[in-house]
């Protein structure tokens, strides 16, 4: 579920951006020119391929997570050490569930989030050294797709 919000947070996010990426309007021509033109260069009679505009947010949902997990790593990187402990991703994985279940309507007691939490922990500690990297954590929210 938490997964599930952070790609849905994230295409919400790019969906404005990608919105506003409109193709250009075609320039009028007259329906018979008066004089040919003959370009000077060559190059400029092909017809240009059109550039679509870079969006803002990564369009791939392993990326857009990547990001969200750098802007909001270092508030949960208590001692700064680059790794998360399991009180600073418990903390973390709270406030996600506590920001779904608003979003759901949902509510689940105290002791079964912590549970969760412990769970989440658990699974996302990958290579198991008792503390998540950023990189664990990307995979573990992408889904292990990462």
């Amino acid at each position: 579920m938490i997964r599930t919000l952070l790609v849905t947070t994230a295409l919400a996010i790019a969906a404005p951006a990608m919105a506003q990426q409109a193709a250009m309007p075609e320039a009028p021509q007259s329906a018979t020119p008066a004089t040919p033109a003959t370009p000077a260069d060559p190059q400029a009679a092909m017809p240009q391929a059109a550039t679509p505009a870079t969006p803002a947010t990564p369009a791939n949902p392993t990326d857009a997570v990547a990001s969200i997990v750098d802007t909001e790593f270092p508030a949960y990187d208590a001692n700064s050490d680059g790794q998360l402990d399991q009180s600073e991703f418990s903390k973390w994985m709270v406030a996600l569930k506590d920001q779904e279940m608003k979003a759901t309507g949902k509510a689940l007691p105290a002791e079964q989030v912590t549970a969760w939490a412990n769970g989440a922990f658990t699974t996302a500690d990958a290579d198991k050294s008792v503390s998540v990297s950023k990189p664990e954590l990307v995979t573990f929210l992408s889904g292990g797709a990462g």
